[in-house]
């Protein structure tokens, strides 16, 4: 892992995204906070910790005393949107929220100037590989407007199926942040040939 990590950095990576899941919220399991730890140790990147677990609350001290910069939540997960972000800017972290495919983006509107970002999933979360969902592209334009709207300085990201083919036209709808890991890491490539192939299809 550190060595991926590393070579994502030399390639020039802004930050690394690490997907954390319990089998509860969504049915797969991942990383936990050691991960994490292992993480902050290969590199000096932000770490973007993406909580895909029941009950993130009782958890953000650990993953922030484990090296997280930021930290979402899914807006599923919590009972009260408010509340939680301030749980998370209590741990000294940047604080995102993540929306489903299937949560309506109005869900966020009243929060927005508490938030540094939003993360739109465009896949449903739980798995890597999965092809990307053009129908939440609505969903950030909307954000994109809204953001405009109020003068936020909110960033809205988009999380799944990220590749050469999705990632220009979720840019063209408002998105500024990139999460991109399948088409990332592969066998059949170096991760800089696939940051690469991202940015050309983002420029042109």
């Amino acid at each position: 892992m550190g060595q991926q990590i590393a070579e994502a950095e030399a390639a020039g990576a802004d930050w690394i995204h690490v997907d954390v899941m319990d089998g509860n919220f969504v049915p797969n399991i991942s990383f936990g906070q050691e991960m994490v730890a292992a993480a902050r140790r290969s590199t000096q990147l932000p770490l973007d910790v993406h909580l895909m677990i029941v009950e993130p609350l009782k958890h953000l001290e650990s993953f922030a005393r484990a090296g997280a910069t930021r930290i979402s939540l899914h807006l599923e997960a919590v009972d009260s949107l408010s509340v939680a972000m301030q749980a998370v800017r209590k741990t000294g972290c940047a604080c995102g929220v993540v929306i489903n495919p299937g949560t309506p983006v109005e869900a966020l509107y009243s929060d927005l100037d508490n938030l540094d970002y939003v993360l739109v999933m465009t896949v449903n979360p739980g798995f890597g590989g999965q092809e990307f969902m053009p129908e939440t592209l609505p969903k950030v334009r909307a954000l994109r407007t809204r953001i405009a709207e109020c003068g936020s300085q909110v960033s809205i990201g988009v999380d799944g199926g990220i590749n050469a083919d999705t990632a220009p036209p979720a840019v063209a709808a408002g998105a500024d942040l990139i999460v991109a890991g399948s088409s990332v890491y592969r066998d059949d490539q170096p991760v800089a040939a696939g940051m690469e192939q991202l940015r050309r299809a983002i420029i042109q």
